[in-house]
């Protein structure tokens, strides 16, 4: 009894109480005519493309620099390599791979600029993460308007200048990430082997990348940062890495994102990663000093999984639309949650 009471309390109550809650919806969804398949598969379909997004927060919390609220930074940057790799009129392969390529280069730039900042702000970070985040969307809004960008497909056809709000991938690289592998089970249900794979690989890396001695000083200086600087750390410059490789995988997330969604979402969009973002690694156990790979795949799973099946059964029950308000009441709430209790 004591270690499942235990086992409780380490799990949290929180996430019990979401996991028994999603569990409920999928059972009481074929009641409602909610097709159980079309289901599971709207789950894993965003899972997939979410999961590298809430990746990304691992690094900064790791480091002790905290939640990431500025996301949007590295965000802008993948939207910058998908425009770029539309605007060489690339395809397929080749055209995800160049988007990847300038998306990490530009997220390097960025972070370090981002992780240089956050130094001279020790202790504030996440409050002044927030106003960067916000910051460089508008900021980048004014640059998607000026730019030269010349493809038609990009640019709004009214003007031929300044891109769309909303920019179609279907004829350059849809689905390049999600088709591989991919089984089809029902007509409803397709299993993306191919985002989860990538998944698996970018965890991978983030899992090898903590166990070399950079990775191993990161954590040190997230858990103690006295006594890493005792050890002969450097503090600041384990924090900046660990910012620049936040940037970079919130970039390459970013174009996982679109390739699956079928559209490069422009100017404010990012913002709507933000809280999202936060919410799933809280939601997977997470704190502000201290995340996992597990954290990662278990609140994006729950929090992608309330975000699906609210909408779809609690309307059909009572035939009103309360899904944003769960949406609300489960981001917020956890994060309420989780920046309030006490690291153990």
């Amino acid at each position: 009894m004591n270690r499942v009471k235990e086992g409780i309390r380490n799990f949290g109550w929180p996430r019990i109480i979401i996991g028994l809650f999603l569990l409920a919806l999928f059972i009481a969804g074929p009641f409602f005519g909610v097709a159980t398949d079309m289901s599971l598969n709207d789950v894993i379909v965003r899972f997939g493309m979410n999961s590298v997004l809430v990746l990304s927060m691992v690094p900064m919390i790791q480091s002790g620099c905290g939640l990431n609220f500025g996301i949007p930074v590295g965000l802008v940057a993948g939207l910058f390599g998908a425009v770029m790799s539309l605007e060489f009129r690339l395809t397929g392969t080749a055209g995800i791979l160049v988007a990847f390529a300038i998306a990490i280069i530009v997220g390097a730039i960025l972070g370090l600029a981002y992780g240089l900042l956050l130094n001279k702000v020790k202790g504030d970070e996440m409050i002044i993460a927030t106003y960067v985040g916000y910051s460089i969307v508008f900021f980048m809004n004014l640059l998607w308007v000026a730019l030269p960008f010349k493809n038609p497909s990009s640019v709004q056809g009214f003007k031929g200048q300044g891109l769309r709000v909303t920019i179609s991938v279907q004829d350059y690289w849809f689905h390049q990430i999600s088709d591989i592998l991919a089984i089809k089970i029902t007509n409803n249900f397709v299993i993306p082997i191919g985002m989860i794979l990538f998944f698996a690989l970018m965890s991978f890396l983030v899992w090898a990348f903590f166990k070399t001695k950079t990775g191993t000083a990161i954590t040190a200086v997230g858990s103690n940062p006295d006594y890493a600087r005792a050890a002969g750390i450097n503090v600041d410059k384990m924090r900046v890495i660990s910012v620049v490789l936040s940037t970079v995988l919130a970039a390459i997330g970013m174009i996982v994102y679109q390739q699956s969604f079928g559209f490069i979402q422009m100017f404010s969009a990012p913002l709507a990663f933000i809280f999202p973002s936060v919410a799933a690694i809280l939601l997977g156990g997470a704190s502000v000093n201290k995340a996992s790979i597990l954290n990662v795949v278990i609140g994006t799973l729950l929090f992608q999984g309330i975000l699906t099946m609210t909408p779809s059964v609690i309307n059909s029950a009572i035939s009103i639309d309360v899904s944003e308000i769960i949406r609300i009441i489960v981001s917020n709430g956890m994060i309420v949650y989780a920046l309030t209790r006490k690291a153990r």
